[in-house]
């Protein structure tokens, strides 16, 4: 198979790169060149923003099998690639977002629960859930519904996360002391680890599959307390894990999702949007998600072979709780008074990546 991928040289385009290498595949990477793409590709060069950027594409005389665009920004860059690229690749995967879908989607929601309104093929940047499905228009509207594939992603975790939030817990886990455990120790999860995401997106571009697929783990596949857990055991750290009541953490003002990654509060809108999908269609179609365990591990090697400080995207908020605060809400669990609360979590997370 001949394999295009728009980026490949982080998280989630890195892991189809990957994965398709190991498969013997001949792949071609189009990038900035702002990051080393992986060893064994080919290599163009064009900025998808700038006027001709992408002249190195158009003048190539390249053809493949299967496109991979993990674009999510204005969504013409995605009507533009795809326009270009119709008549020289067979099909087009763009790997878009849970967040297309109408906040607050209602639990157990599939491929068929409303959409953003307002998006377009044609926009400059919006917000993030309008310029994924915009992305989804255009890859649609230049392929067609059968020769488009949408990847709905979930919450992605592993190896070259650049967003932020799996890198932060293994930190402030290996840090030691008391760490703020957010509750209940059973809340089911639902993630995918971005390498079960590139393996289905390579079967599936096989199978000639078209159209949206929800691409996250079935929820419960993990909880908080084997994910937290796991990250105690790999680090080997002295760290003591107090579960703490979402009572005790919302009173104080801490965001759910952003200051503590993963961790939304059972029994709301946030949960059943974020934690809650159906995946039958994916689940049926070939998806298989790894242990979490593994995910954690291999993000924890990962994350040591490169000096402990994972890349962060510019494009994307900060992640993680500061000290102190987790000193005061820590304390107010064990009846210390931390002082005053400062008011209950947003309905919805700061980040806007809802879906990822």
């Amino acid at each position: 198979m001949r394999l295009l991928v728009l980026g490949g040289t982080e998280f989630a385009g890195r892991a189809v790169v990957e994965a398709a290498l190991a498969r013997g595949w001949e792949v071609t990477v189009f990038h900035r060149g702002r990051h080393a793409a992986p060893d064994g590709v080919r290599q163009l060069f064009g900025d998808r923003t700038a006027v001709d950027g992408l002249a190195a594409l158009d003048e190539d005389p390249g053809t493949w099998d299967v496109v991979v665009d993990t674009w999510s920004s204005a969504p013409r860059a995605v009507r533009d690639t795809a326009r270009l690229l119709r008549d020289r690749a067979g099909r087009y995967v763009y790997v878009s977002s849970r967040s297309v879908y109408e906040w607050a989607p209602s639990a157990g929601y599939g491929e068929d629960a409303p959409v953003v309104e307002g998006a377009s093929p044609d926009a400059g940047p919006t917000d993030y859930a309008r310029d994924k499905r915009g992305g989804e228009l255009a890859a649609e509207e230049a392929f067609g519904a059968d020769r488009s594939l949408l990847v709905r992603s979930g919450l992605l975790l592993g190896p070259y996360e650049n967003v932020g939030r799996l890198p932060w817990w293994l930190n402030r886990v290996a840090r030691g002391g008391p760490v703020l455990a957010p509750g209940p120790r059973d809340l089911p999860l639902q993630y995918v680890d971005v390498r079960d995401q590139a393996q289905w997106i390579l079967d599936a571009a096989g199978q000639e599959l078209g159209g949206p697929y929800n691409l996250t783990s079935p929820s419960g596949h993990s909880t908080m307390g084997e994910l937290l857990e796991a990250c105690v055991r790999v680090t080997g750290g002295p760290a003591e894990l107090r579960w703490t009541a979402p009572e005790v953490i919302l009173d104080a003002g801490v965001e759910p999702w952003t200051q503590l990654p993963v961790w939304v509060p059972p029994s709301t809108d946030l949960h059943d949007a974020l934690h809650s999908a159906d995946v039958s269609r994916a689940v049926a179609t070939g998806l298989r998600c790894r242990p979490v365990t593994e995910t954690v591990a291999d993000t924890w090697a990962w994350l040591r072979d490169i000096g402990g400080t994972a890349p962060r995207r510019p494009d994307r908020t900060a992640k993680g709780l500061d000290p102190e605060v987790e000193a005061k809400v820590l304390a107010a669990a064990s009846g210390v008074q931390p002082g005053p609360p400062r008011g209950r979590g947003r309905a919805v997370p700061a980040d806007p990546e809802h879906g990822r």
